[in-house]
């Protein structure tokens, strides 16, 4: 056996028990009793040091020196190089605060679901110090280890190749126009005349329509599911893929297009290339990337005004009102491209998100590097939801500072994702359009030629390549961020 093959052999082990914790991790927040939340953060705990012993064996380094001299493909070159970035992002840490990282996040964010409701800023952020503690910690060690700031140390975790500077002038130049053309369009959306559907939509019938939805945007249910939990997200593996969302009797729109959200993330999971499954190689990009096929799901496609008209009918019919005004094409369109300043990030429209993400972006950067104590998290979120959005949050920490799940767990330099990923989608789209006419697919119900493009330039590339090459490769360019202001003014101003 080559040094090559043992060490695919061993990233495969990896990545077994990264299964497990991942469905572990699943059933914490869907279907655990909460009796069961100390045990399983131990057994989590316990497995994550497992996991860290076996990554950081002080044989593997011997095994990347004697496999960088063996004779390698093209793909198996990419297959080392992706080995090894995990490896050494891996290798830095030391196990105690592997597991104290752990141990401290479960503890936050399991006291966070009823500390949240409770508006207990002062409980929560205890806990939260232990967290941001650890993470500095951890960030400091990145650090060192590869010449970053500690921000970028931990950003690059998430996004490889990011840095701050390039985040913060990519979000410099959205400030200079989105509160503008969140106005423009405000002003454009104020003579519509928009009919709120009346609840209750009762949760099985929101179920049956979301399922529905899943199919037709080609969901594989023999290896994936949709449950409910506190906080929506996509997890598992890809050939267990599960999905949650949480429903509103009152709104059933909002837990339709969170399904439709976490369902792209999935199908980019169950698309991911069977070859390298196990290995660095063949997972996911980035968050970033991961997030643009969301959005790509959710914003891009589901919310045009050709996809609506498919929508439309099925919830009408589902719900058993066909002559319920609110449930027309029209008004549905309407309704999902409403753009209204609010509280809650995962309730934004598309054009106001970006805000959302910018604040979080720079409080965490400040608190990662020092800059700032968590003690001054809630003023300076009131202070930038008011310039950024003309909302206060003062003395609201349940639709403030504490209606993330991000940060109990120490995940600093995750948010940016969300903001990027709006921006890849949007460059998606538009080298997409260049390709096939995309509306007319949509209304002849024919989305796989979408899926195949999908497919082709996102999915099966995995992470054989860098970001960078892989919009090259798929668009032509590096990241322009004008795709998504011009997707933002085509939509809401020349529609």
């Amino acid at each position: 056996m080559t040094f090559y093959q043992k060490l695919e052999q061993h990233h495969k082990k990896l990545s077994k028990l990264e299964h497990l914790a991942s469905i572990c991790g699943w059933d914490q927040a869907a279907m655990m009793p909460e009796g069961g939340n100390q045990a399983r953060s131990e057994a989590m705990a316990e497995l994550l040091v497992m996991h860290h012993e076996l990554a950081t064996a002080p044989h593997i380094a011997e095994w990347f020196e004697q496999a960088k001299r063996e004779s390698l493909s093209p793909e198996q070159r990419s297959s080392l190089q992706e080995m090894k970035r995990s490896w050494q992002a891996v290798n830095i840490l030391p196990a105690d605060l592997v597991e104290s990282k752990s141990l401290a996040g479960s503890k936050c964010e399991h006291a966070w679901r009823s500390q949240r409701p409770e508006n207990d800023w002062r409980a929560f952020s205890k806990n939260l110090e232990a967290v941001v503690e650890l993470s500095r910690r951890e960030a400091q060690i990145r650090s060192e280890a590869t010449g970053l700031s500690r921000y970028d140390a931990l950003l690059d975790l998430y996004e490889p190749g990011m840095t701050s500077k390039e985040l913060d002038a990519l979000f410099a130049n959205v400030k200079t126009w989105l509160p503008s053309l969140i106005s423009q369009i405000r002003d454009k959306q104020s003579t519509d005349e928009v009919i709120q559907p009346l609840g209750p939509f009762p949760i099985e019938q929101q179920k049956v329509l979301s399922l529905e939805l899943m199919t037709k945007l080609g969901f594989n249910f023999n290896h994936g599911r949709l449950d409910v939990s506190t906080h929506p997200f996509c997890g598992g593996v890809p050939t267990d893929v599960r999905i949650t969302t949480r429903y509103d009797e009152d709104d059933f729109t909002s837990a339709l297009m969170g399904v439709i959200h976490e369902t792209g993330h999935a199908r980019y999971e169950q698309g991911l290339p069977k070859k390298w499954a196990g290995l660095p190689v063949g997972a996911a990009r980035s968050m970033g990337v991961h997030e643009s096929q969301s959005l790509f799901f959710e914003m891009q496609l589901s919310r045009s005004e050709c996809f609506i008209n498919i929508l439309a009918p099925l919830a009408a019919d589902t719900f058993k009102r066909y002559d319920d005004p609110s449930l027309t094409p029209e008004n549905l369109t309407l309704l999902n491209t409403r753009v209204k300043p609010g509280l809650i990030r995962v309730d934004a429209d598309e054009v106001t998100y970006p805000a959302h993400v910018i604040l979080r972006y720079e409080i965490e950067r400040d608190l990662i590097e020092g800059n700032i104590e968590v003690a001054d998290i809630p003023e300076l979120w009131d202070k930038k939801m008011t310039e950024y959005l003309g909302i206060s949050t003062k003395g609201n920490f349940t639709d403030g500072c504490m209606q993330d799940i991000h940060w109990t767990d120490g995940a600093f330099g995750y948010f940016p994702s969300y903001t990027l990923g709006a921006m890849y989608a949007a460059q998606f789209m538009a080298a997409m359009r260049k390709e096939m006419n995309v509306e007319n697919l949509i209304r002849e119900r024919n989305l796989q030629p979408i899926f195949n493009w999908l497919d082709k330039h996102v999915w099966k590339k995995a992470s054989t390549v860098s970001t960078d090459q892989l919009l090259i490769d798929a668009t032509g360019e590096r990241l322009n961020a004008d795709y998504l202001k011009a997707h933002l003014e085509t939509r809401y101003l020349n529609s």
